[in-house]
Parts: C-alpha cells; sequence; structure tokens
C-alpha cells in the first residue's frame, strides 16, 4: 500500500474532513494526481465521493462550506466555488453509450461502487489513479504509477475508450504535453478509430479545445501533430494534409518537405512563447498555416523549386482551416495578416526597403507579432544562417521598426475629423478621402509633424 502526502487547498481538506465524519470517502481523481506524480503544478482539484447515498446529500454538505453550482447535477457533478477557485465533487458513475455523439451517454451514479469500478471509464490509466485525502493511500488499479514512470499513454480499458472518439485527439496531447510514448495497443485503437463515421462527426469546439492543449502546452507540438499524421487524423485537415511531400528549394530548406519544415516552425514558435495565451494562440496558428499556399503553388522549372505566392495564396486556405475549427472571428481575422506577410521581414531587409514601406507594413500587421513568427519560420529550417542562430532581417526590422516608432503600431494620424471640423468644415463624406490623402503624405515621410499637416492641408481642401 503506498502512500503520499498532497498538499490540499485548506477548503478542500476541511470537507474531506468531513465526509470522512460522515463515513464518506473523498478521493482526487483525474488530472491533478496525475500531475503531482508529474512533479506539474495542479491546478484543478476533482474530487470524487464514495459511500455516499445520492447527489443531494452531497449537496448538502457542500453548501455548509461555499456555493454550490448545480450545472452538472444530473451527470453526477456538482461545481463546488469557494472564494475565487472551483473545484468538481462527484459521484462515482458509470457511462454506457447509448448513441452518437459526446453527448451519448447513459450515466448512472452509484456511492457504493467501488474505485477501480468507477476508474474503469476514464481514458488513459495515467489519469485513472486516485488518492484517498483522509489516509493518504493512492489507488492505482489499473497501473497508472508504472506507465508514468515508463512514460507511456496506454488506455485503460479499449472498450471504454473507443466509445469517445476526442479520446484520439487526447493521445497525442498527452504525449506531446509529457514526451510519453504511446502503447502499441492504444495506438493501433486509436488508428481504427478516426476510420469510423463517429470520429468525422466530432464537434469542431472540442477538437479545437485539444489542438489548442497541443499547440501551447506541449515543449514540442510536434510530436502530437506527428502522431495525429500516424493516426490517420491529419486526412480529415487537407491543408495539413497537402503539405505533406510537397517539395522546397534544397538551399534554403535542406530539412526537407514543407510539413517537415511547418512542424520544426511550431516548435520553435514554442520555445518563443509570452505566456501570454491569446497572443501565443494567435502565433502558433500563423506558424502551422504560413506555408499552406505551398502546396498550389510550387513549382519546379528547370531544377528550380519555387512556391512564389504562396503567402498571398495560404490566406484563403488559412481561413477555411481556422473555420472548420473555431467561430472565434477575431481570432480568425488576426492570424490571416501574418500569414499572407510571413515573408515580408526577409524580402525588406534583402531589398533595402525605405522608410516608408516600414510605415506601410505597420498599417497592415502588428510588425513586433510578425517579427516573432518570422523568426520561427527562419529557425525552423536547418540552412547554416538559421543553425547559426543569427536572424539578421529580424534584427535589422525590429531596429528600423522601433526608430520609426511603428514597432507596435502604426503612426497616429496627424489629423482627424475633429481637426477639419474645428477648421470650419462641414462633415462630408470627402472627410475620410481628405485624411487619407494627408495620412498617405504622412506615411510616406512627406509629411513629418502635425505642423507639417496643417501648413498641408488648405492645398487638399482647395482642390
Amino acid at each position: 500500500m503506498t502512500h503520499f502526502a498532497i498538499t490540499l487547498p485548506p477548503v478542500i481538506k476541511t470537507i474531506s474532513d468531513e465526509l470522512s465524519k460522515q463515513n464518506f470517502k473523498a478521493i482526487l481523481v483525474g488530472g491533478c494526481v496525475r500531475d503531482f506524480f508529474l512533479d506539474l503544478p495542479i491546478k484543478d482539484y476533482d474530487v470524487e465521493v464514495f459511500g455516499i447515498e445520492n447527489i443531494e446529500t452531497l449537496e448538502e454538505i457542500l453548501c455548509k462550506f461555499g456555493t454550490v453550482n448545480l450545472v452538472g447535477k444530473s451527470f453526477g457533478i456538482l461545481k463546488f466555488v469557494y472564494g475565487e477557485h472551483e473545484y468538481d465533487f462527484s459521484l462515482p458513475r458509470t457511462e454506457t453509450k447509448s448513441s452518437v455523439g459526446h453527448k451519448g451517454f447513459d450515466v448512472v451514479c452509484n456511492g457504493e461502487m467501488d474505485f477501480k469500478s468507477a476508474a474503469i471509464r476514464r481514458d488513459f490509466t495515467i489519469n485513472a489513479i486516485g488518492y484517498d485525502m483522509a489516509s493518504g493511500e493512492v489507488l492505482d488499479p489499473f497501473g497508472g504509477l508504472e506507465d508514468i514512470e515508463r512514460k507511456i499513454v496506454r488506455c485503460v480499458s479499449k472498450d471504454t475508450f473507443a466509445e469517445d472518439p476526442l479520446r484520439v485527439y487526447r493521445a497525442a496531447g498527452f504525449c506531446a504535453r509529457f514526451d510519453f510514448e504511446i502503447d502499441s495497443q492504444t495506438l493501433n485503437l486509436c488508428c481504427d478509430m478516426t476510420k469510423k463515421d463517429e470520429f468525422k462527426s466530432l464537434p469542431k469546439e472540442r477538437i479545437f479545445v485539444e489542438f489548442k492543449k497541443i499547440l501551447l502546452k506541449s515543449p514540442k507540438p510536434s510530436v502530437g501533430f506527428e502522431l495525429l499524421r500516424q493516426m490517420g487524423v491529419i486526412n480529415y485537415f487537407p491543408e495539413l494534409y497537402n503539405i505533406i511531400d510537397i517539395p522546397q528549394s534544397p538551399i534554403h530548406h535542406p530539412e526537407g518537405d514543407v510539413w517537415i519544415h511547418t512542424m520544426m516552425v511550431i516548435d520553435e514558435m514554442a520555445e518563443l512563447r509570452t505566456l501570454k495565451e491569446k497572443l501565443d494562440l494567435k502565433l502558433i496558428l500563423a506558424a502551422l498555416c504560413h506555408d499552406f499556399g505551398k502546396a498550389t503553388h510550387t513549382q519546379i522549372e528547370d531544377e528550380k523549386i519555387r512556391a512564389i505566392g504562396h503567402e498571398k495564396a495560404g490566406v484563403e486556405l488559412t481561413k477555411d482551416f481556422l473555420y472548420r475549427l473555431t467561430n472565434e472571428h477575431d481570432l480568425v481575422k488576426s492570424v490571416l495578416p501574418l500569414v499572407e506577410h510571413h515573408l515580408v521581414p526577409s524580402m525588406y531587409f534583402k531589398n533595402h526597403a525605405r522608410d516608408k514601406k516600414i510605415r506601410h507594413l505597420s498599417t497592415r500587421v502588428n510588425i513586433s507579432e510578425l517579427l516573432i513568427l518570422a523568426r520561427a519560420d527562419f529557425f525552423g529550417r536547418t540552412t547554416t544562417e538559421a543553425m547559426s542562430g543569427m536572424y539578421e532581417a529580424g534584427d535589422w526590422m525590429e531596429k528600423k521598426a522601433k526608430e520609426l516608432g511603428v514597432f507596435y503600431s502604426p503612426p497616429k494620424p496627424f489629423v482627424k475629423g475633429k481637426d477639419l471640423i474645428d477648421l470650419g468644415l462641414i462633415p462630408s463624406p470627402k472627410f475620410s478621402e481628405i485624411l487619407d490623402i494627408v495620412y498617405e503624405k504622412q506615411l510616406n515621410g512627406e509629411i513629418k509633424t502635425k505642423e507639417d499637416a496643417f501648413v498641408y492641408l488648405p492645398k487638399i481642401i482647395n482642390s
């Protein structure tokens, strides 16, 4: 019998003690126990209560210590809210597949179940470990601790595992996040599951959640995507599937085809994370999508491989791909300029672009974000320059953009509509035309100050 001391939030310990007094057993379950043994910070505490008669009894006890949200009550789950934190308390239950879809399960709660019978519904052995908070005993009926030691992702039961096709994505995600290998039987099971109709009908919102975990929580997201490719999942995403085996110039991309390069780029982007989740998601999605256009625009002439215009061609492909994953319009919209302009830093450096070019660029894309993507793109290859760790074009553009004050945002217009009204003009459709002309001159460097703008204004107004 193995015992450990997991540090618990005081309120959870208090509730556990109260449950023990009433001869109920509170078992910590799921990811929090797994993360303890992986030496990772515990973010969510989930508690399963054994020996209890019904969910109402559990609700009464929890209400003594905080607020109870009943949103999951019909599934035997209570959301306990204490301060700014929320914890899941549930009864042991069985889940039997009854119809198609992730909600097609018959759930039966039974407080008299033993831990092993309750845990068999879980996906992987590493998630089927329990911790008795009263005694400190670790409950491990399926060998999850050994699999953590061996760094293996293995399903608990092939019969229950196959009931939820989303677990294919989760398998790839856990391998990527924890640097684990997938058990061969579990891999074969995942490959079989991807061929079934139910796999194709997974809601995109659930898939996107798993994509985000791979992209944002993995040291090397490529591990997850390579597994998804091996399992046959990538076949359902044509924009990703179509970049496999697309050749690239061996001079600029000695690492191999577009898929290999893309995998290297998302790994580089993982190294460049800002730890601002919204920004990191935007950037790594741009990294994943940045070369989609090469699938349609790669040409081989005189033994030279080129993909002229692929960055612009990739915009529509990126839009199609992302909208099949999410309806978050602002997110999709924010990724597209990064894809369209990802080559610009290197091109501008090569062509010694003038200041006005960089000012104009800042109105189309956030240069600070673009340069993070461009760095990932540059270092996600095996050229001598990339291996040196120096990205001269990026350093040059960062310096120029900061000098021009456009690194984070475009220049603020010297003249606004209010200024025209102050000059005695009556608001009209001509306002935007006047303002556009002045702003264009400002971006070009022909107007350098607000005073210059007001000197120039009469010429525009009179014309």
